[in-house]
């Protein structure tokens, strides 16, 4: 396989040239740094509200996490709905999957209306439970769709075989409203949506520094009355929050393309994105071109403090697909490419507005272009003070300082790496932060 992300060779040959880099010193009412999901939504956010806005990107828009990911526009990232509702209770759950549905909604809006061409497919989603414990999970994920008045269809082992081809999966569960999409082809398409709004977009521009209302690159600054920052991967020297991110490594692969017949006997009743049950899980969906998309991970390498470039990992994910996917034995996979997602201890977004820097707004560890991608509406929205916003109670969820088992500060002692994964796993499958009765 080629070591190279397919998303930027479906740039190819498109009319998208790059924006200059900011050079001298300019003045804006919002600056927005970072260009993927979340600073384009913030950017989209505020298109007509005659503010003067200025967005800069290190790289090009997309060119990190968002551009680098799989396209999956579901609510469901690392999260289930039943996970959700053990922590928070049926009304928290409630607020947090309206969050990614809504970002789903938004991305699925902007691209419907803009005619962006971004390959968006219509895709039901599809949890697939692995053994007695898979089962037990989609059962699980069905009651409590079911408590929030959700539709969904839940599929036995049997029938599972007549939806994906085949009987390695105990069950699954099946819901609409989900789509697949090039998230980077999405990112420059919402670029050129910007420009033509009037928007000032600086590709090649990495900010090297905050300071009180002015961001700095290293040919110009920009001082506005609002900052937002929606950059991943964030150094330290920038914010003391950035300790509150941690990067995932996980890896995708690309198929040739599949012939109509190898597309029937994997998908026989229709086009699916799906993923599994396992703590470190596989997932794939097909392209409008009829290419296989895998992605997932291992468990050595997922926090691993170096990123890694060889096969050797997507080769097991490969393995895997063929074995539980008979139908799919046949197909070849030609490229990969690694990735670092931000994440949280606990999986969710973290939303940072300080009292004592209110110009300041910063969205971190966003796990899925519908959670970026809602963010960054979000604290576009709270930053201007918009007279229709009415959902300020979400800080709550995200803000920095929510509970976690094991404090930031034991780093020292237990090393990072550790420290997210117990706050992970403590966070996914134990905590509670309302009573049982509720």
């Amino acid at each position: 396989m080629i070591l190279q992300n397919w998303w930027y060779t479906t740039l190819l040959g498109i009319d998208e040239p790059m924006c200059p880099p900011l050079r001298g010193d300019i003045e804006a009412d919002v600056v927005i740094v970072g260009a993927g999901a979340a600073g384009l939504s913030a950017a989209y956010a505020l298109k007509d509200t005659g503010l003067k806005v200025v967005v800069l990107e290190r790289n090009i828009c997309g060119g990190s996490s968002s551009g680098k990911s799989a396209g999956f526009l579901t609510p469901d990232s690392e999260l289930e709905l039943s996970q959700l509702i053990r922590r928070f209770g049926k009304q928290g759950a409630r607020d947090l999957w309206s969050v990614a549905t809504r970002g789903v909604e938004l991305m699925a809006q902007r691209i419907q209306e803009h005619a962006i061409p971004c390959d968006l497919q219509v895709q039901d989603s599809l949890f697939l439970g692995l053994g007695e414990s898979g089962w037990k999970d989609v059962q699980e994920e069905v009651t409590s769709r079911e408590s929030l008045g959700f539709q969904q269809e839940c599929l036995t082992q049997s029938e599972l075989a007549g939806v994906i081809g085949s009987s390695s999966y105990s069950g699954g569960v099946r819901y609409g409203g989900t789509y697949g999409v090039d998230a980077l082809m999405y990112c420059q398409g919402m670029k050129r949506v910007l420009l033509d709004h009037g928007i000032q977009i600086f590709e090649a521009s990495e900010v090297l520094k905050l300071e009180d209302h002015r961001a700095t690159t290293h040919l110009g600054s920009v001082r506005a009355a609002q900052i937002l920052v929606c950059a991943d991967k964030l150094p330290r020297s920038l914010t003391p929050y950035a300790d509150n991110a941690y990067h995932a490594q996980t890896f995708l692969s690309i198929s040739e393309p599949l012939s109509d017949t190898e597309v029937q006997a994997i998908f026989p009743s229709g086009r699916f994105q799906c993923w599994d049950s396992e703590l470190v899980y596989s997932y794939f969906r097909l392209t409008g071109d009829n290419r296989m998309l895998l992605g997932g991970g291992d468990m050595l390498t997922t926090f691993s403090k170096n990123d890694i470039h060889s096969a050797w990992v997507i080769d097991k994910v490969i393995r895997k697909f063929h074995h539980r996917i008979p139908a799919g034995r046949s197909v070849k996979f030609v490229q990969f490419w690694p990735g670092r997602i931000d994440t949280t201890r606990d999986l969710l977004p973290t939303i940072v507005h300080e009292p004592e820097h209110p110009w300041l707004h910063l969205v971190l560890g966003c796990v899925g272009l519908p959670w970026a991608t809602f963010c960054g509406d979000f604290v576009a929205r709270q930053a201007t003070n918009d007279p229709t916003a009415s959902d300020d109670h979400l800080y709550h969820y995200f803000r920095p300082d929510r509970r976690f088992l094991i404090p930031i500060w034991m780093e020292r002692v237990l090393t990072k790496k550790v420290v997210f994964s117990l706050n992970n796993g403590w966070a996914k499958y134990y905590q509670h932060d309302v009573s049982k009765e509720s």
